[in-house]
């Protein structure tokens, strides 16, 4: 079993990640649930609702999971919309297809794409979607170019990501729960690293402010961020387009 270093730099690390992703794909939505405290459905809600789409435009749900977010997004472009929900883990695609045949959902569909090195054309989506995912990527600023590029002119980014609260209490009980109580649960379940990789990934992943800057720096405009839940989540948004002068 592997035990994942948050080493970004090394090699195998994306490896890493994509096995222990595929291993605890059956159990993703109960991890999701207890990590968040069930409170991530919300979050995926107002996640979508800050991509601002309308009937009938496209979107790519990156790093898509078992598939909550991009089901969300189709209610929103229906009639007429398109959907692509994309991950590098087989396992939990198969999960987000059974979801979505499930639900009856339409205009959507999951498949297999690296963050890294999207398989789609330039200027493609009217907005790109990640929630719970950029701070897998092996490569953040890579990722944020490579959404980026498949963006239209004007395609909006919403990003929904787990932070650090800096000021107690907040501060004190998420190092409480993610430090202490969530590997915890780990050493009780089946699969320890993933209860242990979260934490140790939320740690590395920039501040709110940090990936604000980096946005900017992949070339997105009217960036802006919303700390959620005391300080534990943030949305962040940003369009594509020329910068103003």
């Amino acid at each position: 079993m592997d035990t994942i270093n948050d080493n970004r730099s090394s090699p195998d690390f994306a490896g890493q990640v994509n096995r222990m992703f595929d291993r605890v794909a059956g159990h993703y939505d109960t991890l999701n649930g207890v990590m968040t405290a069930g409170l991530h459905h919300r979050w995926r809600e107002q996640a979508a609702a800050r991509a601002g789409l309308g009937p009938g435009e496209t979107a790519l749900d990156v790093c898509c999971g078992t598939g909550d977010l991009a089901l969300e997004l189709a209610k929103r472009v229906a009639p007429g919309g398109r959907v692509v929900g994309c991950d590098f883990s087989e396992p939990m695609l198969d999960l987000a297809r059974e979801k979505a045949a499930t639900r009856g959902a339409e205009g959507v569909r999951f498949e297999w794409a690296d963050a890294l090195e999207l398989p789609y054309d330039g200027e493609r989506f009217d907005a790109v979607t990640v929630g719970f995912g950029v701070r897998n990527l092996a490569d953040l600023d890579r990722g944020l170019r490579e959404m980026a590029r498949v963006l239209k002119p004007g395609g909006r980014l919403v990003i929904l990501e787990i932070t650090q609260p800096t000021r107690p209490p907040l501060s004190t009980f998420f190092s409480l729960w993610f430090d202490r109580i969530v590997p915890l649960l780990g050493a009780l379940s089946d699969e320890p690293e993933a209860y242990s990789y979260l934490p140790e990934s939320v740690r590395s992943f920039p501040s709110p402010r940090g990936l604000a800057e980096k946005m900017d720096r992949a070339g997105f405009t009217a960036i802006r961020y919303t700390v959620l839940a005391g300080g534990i989540i943030a949305i962040h948004s940003g369009a594509k387009g020329p910068r103003e002068h």
